[in-house]
């Protein structure tokens, strides 16, 4: 292999490798989450039957820990309906954050007091505590909750 051909080769290697680790890195939903009925966090329980106890950041600034605590399991069940998947999305950059951590959900029957929890990916440390973030949950979201 000559110089003249090595360094084209050289090129497509180091682009490739800054495309896929790139690629890795972004934690963004490839479609948009989908706007639900903006209701304050008080509400969120006679909506949906739930009511947030907290988002923080854990796994070294890699996932995104978000705690509910079910009031009504019938509404609440719409929680981990495919039809409203649960999102956060980041108020200042728009980032749409939709993955759950191995695929987490919760199965089976939901009970009332309990507090239950989901864990989003957070490749890249995009949200961080601080940032204000709407959470979409249900058939309703909540707008400037802060994480800590």
């Amino acid at each position: 292999m000559t110089a003249r051909t090595r360094l084209p080769a050289g090129l497509a290697l180091a682009l490739a490798l800054v495309a896929g680790v790139a690629w890795w890195l972004w934690p963004a939903s490839a479609t948009p989450a989908v706007r639900r009925p903006v209701v304050a966090a008080g509400q969120l329980p006679a909506r949906v039957g739930v009511r947030l106890v907290r988002l923080s950041v854990s796994g070294a600034g890699g996932l995104l820990d978000l705690r509910f605590q079910v009031t009504d399991p019938a509404k609440a069940a719409s929680v981990h309906d495919p039809a409203t998947p649960p999102v956060i999305i980041d108020e200042a950059s728009g980032l749409v954050v939709s993955k759950l951590y191995m695929n987490h959900a919760h199965s089976g029957d939901l009970k009332a007091a309990i507090t239950y929890y989901l864990v989003f990916e957070n490749s890249g440390n995009w949200v961080h505590s601080g940032s204000r973030v709407t959470v979409l949950l249900g058939d309703a979201q909540v707008e400037h909750v802060v994480v800590v």
